[in-house]
């Protein structure tokens, strides 16, 4: 007798919604992301709660097998200003597909690309992916960080430090609403939202906690305006963060940053893909924040 034909695979690729958590939840535990199933849970509570543009998925997209969930790609759309216009921009995350169905892992990406008016980013891609992403289409726009002591830096102008908090922030020329939303939001996700008052101006500024080991922790610098409004207020601001306990300072570069002491390595390479090429110091709303800021310490990330 002649073997019976199988069926063809009915293939589908899809957006992510609510009811899918726990087949996502269950993806994520065979990736070997790390991180308990309670932190991934939350991770995926913060995504639903993320102000997601229109037309744009809330989690990402799920690759279907005859109704079987075989793959995920979290992403993460927003609305961020850009040169004082909103634009969108989604930070491509983990992605996940049975080692069996590989094949059609490029439906994910597919779909995740297909918005022409959007840039993509990648800020953590797996070194076995950077010619993958090449291939389509990306390029790279920071290659390393720098790690500086800015709380050494001295002969620094006064300024005024305060912790971005609701009621406490009037829009002006200086500080428009979309930057006083973008500080209370982070601020709500566990980052520290500050704004420094410098020659009469206010500036926006966001940083992620760190911990580097047990006892020393970092700030990385994940929102401001341009790296340059960084470095006139260096000092008070470093030595702001130390009296917090944050001896370092880690901003994304392309080599040593004149007029700060500290070191520079090259780390895993961002890129993008898309109309607006992301400045270096803004990586607001992304997967540092809205994902990985309660990562578990003993998994951690790489700092």
């Amino acid at each position: 007798m002649n073997e019976p034909v199988p069926a063809a695979l009915r293939v589908r690729c899809r957006p992510i919604r609510d009811a899918d958590r726990d087949a996502v939840l269950n993806l994520i535990a065979k990736s070997g992301f790390g991180g308990t199933r309670e932190f991934w849970e939350g991770a995926l509570q913060r995504l639903a709660e993320h102000a997601t543009p229109a037309g744009f998925p809330k989690y990402g997209y799920l690759l279907e097998i005859n109704g079987v969930a075989v793959g995920m790609l979290l992403l993460i759309a927003s609305t961020v200003p850009i040169d004082g216009r909103p634009r969108i921009r989604c930070n491509v995350s983990c992605w996940y597909v049975w080692p069996a169905f590989r094949a059609y892992a490029t439906l994910l990406v597919s779909q995740a690309l297909k918005h022409k008016e959007a840039t993509y980013y990648n800020i953590s891609p797996l070194p076995h992916t950077i010619d993958m992403l090449t291939a389509q289409g990306y390029t790279r726009y920071c290659e390393g960080r720098f790690t500086a002591l800015p709380a050494l830096k001295l002969h620094s102008p006064k300024v005024r430090i305060t912790v971005a908090r609701p009621g406490i922030l009037l829009p002006g020329p200086d500080l428009p609403a979309d930057e006083i939303s973008l500080l209370l939001k982070h601020g709500r996700l566990d980052c520290l939202s500050l704004v420094v008052t410098h020659n009469g101006r206010r500036h926006p500024f966001v940083f992620e906690p760190v911990r580097r080991n047990r006892l020393l922790r970092s700030a990385y610098l994940v929102y401001c305006r341009d790296i340059a409004d960084f470095l006139p207020v260096a000092g008070p601001l470093g030595r702001f963060l130390m009296r917090r306990g944050f001896v370092f300072v880690s901003l994304d570069a392309n080599g040593p940053i004149a007029g700060l002491l500290g070191h520079y390595a090259e780390t895993t390479p961002k890129f993008f893909k898309g109309p607006d090429r992301p400045r270096l110091g803004d990586l607001a709303y992304s997967e540092r924040a809205v994902l990985y800021l309660r990562f578990p310490p003993q998994v951690g990330r790489e700092e």
